[in-house]
């Protein structure tokens, strides 16, 4: 039996089994959490033209001033200012020509069609044509994730498409006669299925385009056909059965299905007996059937592939350091993801680490990234930690 391998020589072979996507063309609106194929390019410059960034009057020269009118957002005024001519202004209405200054409507005093200043208008309250970006600008590399702000942007831009890789179809199979499919209906001795609707919504956050699978028993040729039935999905992912159990049948139904094992078992805690599996382009992820072991091995392996295939630019996940608010002891034989929660101090480890255990996994929003033998950490320590509600990028 070959020893594991190291987190990140499982993880690059992993991702080199693994292409990006076909691409094609989507409405800016529907393309959240694809993955830009091409450069986004703005067909528009924001602002247009010149604005104002504040409530107050646009001046032309020293005042006093003479008021002749308003430009207000969407309206603006249309006429040539001369020295000593102001006229009221709105936040985001267009500058006039000849305007080069704001005066602060808290600093303005005006009687009648006369305005004076208790402190002089500045330039900086003006918001130049461009500022944001220009016509031509690159906006969005190839590679960057759509999201809110991304839609956002690419409107802006005059964009109402982007050039994207399409969805992964990522397949979702759990495994164990313990499992029950609802989890109102379950009745000792079994327990509710948690881990593929968990791993449903990781692999969509990913950007993935999921089927899942009622639980599947522990019947070799019931799992060979739950992994037949998936046959269109780009990547498999089987939760339960990856160990050496006697009821463990991940491995040969692999085999009686015509897939080839590429490794198995990672030198991590949660998560060791992960394995990988190919059969032409199709690739199987098996993942160990602890929902805190799947759900590590989900966040480490599944979604950093599924990034793979939808064309991510950065695909594994990035630790980042964060100071202790309480120690940590020394590390174990292999490197472990202690679950972690986030205070106004910093982060504090759970109490619980045990692989099966859920509501510590629920209450964590960090990953703290220990290794094999490591040195117990003080409080006040930084350490390398994965955000869990940014998918580990920070």
């Amino acid at each position: 039996m070959t020893p594991p391998l190291n987190l990140e020589d499982a993880q690059t072979r992993l991702l080199a089994l693994l292409q990006p996507l076909a691409v094609r063309t989507y409405p800016v609106d529907g393309s959240a959490r694809l993955y830009v194929a091409e450069k986004v390019v703005a067909r528009r410059s924001q602002p247009p033209v010149d604005l104002s960034a504040m409530d107050g009057y646009a001046t032309c020269g020293g005042g006093p001033w003479f008021l002749k009118g308003e430009s207000r957002a969407g309206a603006p005024y249309d006429k040539l200012l001369g020295k000593g001519d102001a006229v009221r202004i709105s936040t985001g209405a267009q500058m006039p020509l000849g305007a080069d200054a704001v005066l602060l409507q808290e600093d303005a005093q005006v009687e009648g069609t006369d305005l004076t200043a208790n402190a002089p208008p500045t330039a900086r309250f003006i918001r130049r044509a461009g500022l944001d970006f220009a016509s031509g600008d690159i906006l969005l590399e190839p590679g960057t994730r759509m999201g809110a702000a991304q839609i956002a942007l690419a409107r802006a831009g005059g964009c109402g498409s982007v050039v994207a890789h399409e969805r992964p179809r990522v397949a979702i199979i759990e495994c164990g006669d313990e499992l029950c499919a609802d989890p109102q209906d379950c009745r000792d001795p079994q327990i509710p299925a948690v881990n593929g609707a968990m791993l449903t919504e990781m692999a969509r956050e990913a950007g993935g385009e999921v089927t899942a699978t009622a639980p599947v028993p522990d019947d070799a040729d019931a799992l060979v056909r739950a992994i037949e039935s998936q046959a269109e999905a780009a990547l498999i992912v089987i939760s339960g059965g990856a160990s050496v159990g006697p009821h463990d049948l991940v491995k040969p139904a692999l085999e009686a299905a015509g897939f080839a094992l590429d490794f198995w078992r990672v030198a991590i805690k949660p998560g060791k007996p992960l394995l990988v599996a190919t059969r032409g382009d199709a690739v199987v992820l098996g993942l160990p059937g602890n929902p805190v072991s799947s759900f590590v091995t989900g966040f480490l392996f599944m979604m950093p592939a599924i990034r793979r295939m939808a064309g991510a630019r950065d695909c594994v996940p990035r630790a980042v350091p964060l100071r202790l608010a309480a120690p940590v002891p020394e590390g174990g034989k292999r490197r472990e993801f202690v679950r972690a929660a986030w205070t106004g101090d910093g982060v504090i480890a759970a109490d619980v680490q045990d692989s099966s255990a859920l509501r510590p996994l629920a209450q964590a929003q960090v990953l703290i990234d220990r290794a094999a033998g490591a040195d117990p950490a003080k409080t006040g320590t930084f350490v390398p930690c994965y955000l869990l509600e940014s998918g580990g990028y920070a």
